[in-house]
């Protein structure tokens, strides 16, 4: 998803585009990976100084339950990004830096055989590690 069709479904499902709001999708539109409300925050301190957590998060989560951004969590903590499903993929995640990268394999053939009798509602595939620059950096 890009920042004009979240702004587009944003406005067609009533709510108000706020700068803060574009900021936020401008933010996750430019981010290269996953990020942490600590990440937005700090960067909109700049333009924004005083915003609370709370409005960091309670945006963040109407973004999650919208579709316009998608989570997972890292070290014990919520990250985001832009949700990406234009087409089915999973994600190589770098625990360091929150990068990602596309998968283009799905398990779930097996998976959907190996659990013939059960009813299966959906699926998320990650995995995680470290990307090339973060292990050059370790060195």
């Amino acid at each position: 998803m890009n920042r004009q069709e979240a702004v587009t479904l944003l406005r067609k499902k009533g709510y108000k585009m706020t700068g803060k709001r574009e900021d936020i999708l401008s933010f996750f539109e430019k981010a290269d990976g996953y990020r942490t409300a600590k990440d937005l925050i700090t960067h909109l301190e700049e333009n924004y100084p005083g915003i609370s957590f709370d409005t960091i998060y309670r945006n963040l989560h109407l973004y999650h339950d919208l579709g316009i951004l998608e989570t997972t969590e890292l070290g014990g903590e919520k990250h985001f990004r832009m949700n990406c499903a234009h087409h089915h993929h999973h994600h190589f995640i770098c625990k360091d830096c929150g990068k990602t990268k596309e998968i283009d394999i799905c398990p779930m053939e097996e998976v959907e055989q190996l659990l013939a009798a059960y009813s299966i509602e959906g699926h998320k595939f990650e995995i995680y590690g470290r990307c090339p620059g973060c292990m050059l950096a370790k060195t």
